[in-house]
């Protein structure tokens, strides 16, 4: 999936290695450098921090916003930015900035290597100052280039099997919030710190506003789980239960509760946790059902989708099991 020519990684390939997609995609880049520099983590072989390291170096000559900060996104095979509207060449995301955050922070951890280490705190001030909401620390979702806030629209290229309105925008763009990503922001950005060896109370706030408003608003204390998205202010959208969300959120509650204190954290993991395990995972196979009914009925009866794998379903039980020893730990 290596570019020879151009550097970087294609969007797609088939499984004998025919490229289907040559389009180079920050979200695609982002999880490469994630991936490798986990390789050599776990393996010792300099070749996974090696690639990941010219992934790196590819977005900072591509990909940096020089102007307005940040990155963009969307890329031609030779790095040429695409076009506006769905060719995404003049939005930035909270997605990709969130796991451009996740990538540099295990880049750093297996570098150590300064320049990593400050382009990480670059993407988390990012994160805090412009990408969360500036009163509710929400999520929002997509920028233009000079960080007002865009309709959320759909791209040409995606991550899979995103459900999206008719159309490709949704009614309620411009006051949209993903309870899974507020989740994940937090926990990834403890992990950050971690890694960096800054104090938690560093972004504080940031941590917080994230994990409260997903606490407060996208539990379901009736069925159990948390929703799909909402409002800033708190009003529910959409009342789904999609595989990613209960994921994400089953880290960031245990996280919350053992920085914070707040046993409400604890009660909020303990919900998700029954949902997923009493009525999301598929006993018969051992896998989560993607998409189910506010009660816990599937509306997907598929098992996996193209960006549906083990990043958030396996990752999301192997993280809890590490917390919940330590917590263990603290009463033994």
């Amino acid at each position: 999936m290596w570019d020879e020519q151009y550097g970087g990684f294609y969007w797609m390939t088939n499984r004998q290695g025919k490229v289907l997609n040559d389009q180079k995609i920050a979200y695609g880049q982002s999880f490469a450098i994630y991936c490798l520099s986990e390789y050599t983590l776990a393996t010792g072989d300099p070749r996974g921090l090696n690639y990941a390291q010219r992934v790196f170096d590819l977005l900072q000559i591509h990909a940096v916003d020089t102007h307005y900060g940040g990155y963009f996104e969307m890329f031609s095979r030779d790095w040429t930015l695409k076009g506006p509207g769905p060719g995404g060449g003049d939005r930035k995301t909270l997605d990709v900035h969130m796991h451009l955050m996740e990538a540099f922070t295990t880049l750093y951890e297996a570098s150590q290597h300064p320049l990593h280490r400050r382009k990480l705190l670059e993407v988390i001030d990012l994160l805090s100052q412009r990408v969360m909401h500036p009163v509710y620390g929400t999520g929002l979702p997509q920028f233009w280039a000079d960080w007002r806030v865009a309709p959320q629209i759909k791209f040409d290229v995606i991550w899979g099997w995103d459900r999206f309105a008719e159309g490709g925008i949704k009614p309620t763009a411009d006051d949209n919030t993903s309870y899974g990503h507020n989740g994940e922001f937090g926990w990834l950005l403890l992990h950050a710190l971690n890694v960096l060896q800054l104090p938690y109370d560093t972004y504080r706030a940031a941590f917080e506003k994230a994990l409260s408003h997903a606490l407060n608003y996208g539990v379901d204390w009736e069925y159990g789980g948390v929703f799909v998205e909402g409002s800033h202010s708190g009003t529910v959208y959409d009342r789904e239960k999609e595989f990613w969300q209960q994921a994400e959120l089953l880290i960031g509650f245990l996280d919350a509760y053992q920085i914070t204190g707040n046993h409400d954290y604890w009660r909020a993991y303990e919900t998700v946790h029954r949902f997923v395990l009493d009525k999301m995972v598929n006993p018969d196979v051992g896998e989560w059902w993607p998409l189910m009914t506010r009660e816990g009925q599937p509306i997907w009866t598929h098992m996996g989708h193209s960006w549906k794998i083990n990043y958030h379903t396996v990752r999301a039980v192997i993280q809890s099991i590490a917390r919940l020893d330590r917590l263990l730990a603290q009463f033994t």
